[in-house]
């Protein structure tokens, strides 16, 4: 059960970190901050949830991996509307969305 919470959470928080990321220029400090912000929340979850195992880190890079991803398809699928100004948050871009 923890293992899954685990990566549930990791997943929800990178997505969220991915659609910050996609909108900041590579290799500035937004960039690098949208990716190793997210790094150190997953780490801290790992150890919180379930103590240090080497065997489930592929796991945790991976569903790294696919919530920044994730969170750029999202963030590219809303710039596709153009029904407001997008920012760089997630959740300010739903409440925005929903509202139009």
């Amino acid at each position: 059960m923890h293992i899954a919470t685990a990566i549930i959470s990791i997943l929800i928080i990178n997505i969220a970190f991915g659609y910050w990321r996609v909108n900041t220029q590579k290799f500035t400090i937004q960039w690098i901050a949208a990716i190793h912000i997210s790094v150190l929340i997953a780490i801290g979850l790992r150890f919180l949830l379930l103590g240090w195992n080497w065997l489930l880190l592929p796991v945790f890079v991976a569903d790294f991996a696919a919530g920044q991803y994730i969170g750029g398809l999202v963030r590219k699928q809303f710039s596709k509307q153009q029904r407001v100004q997008l920012s760089s948050c997630l959740m300010t871009d739903i409440i925005k969305l929903r509202k139009h």
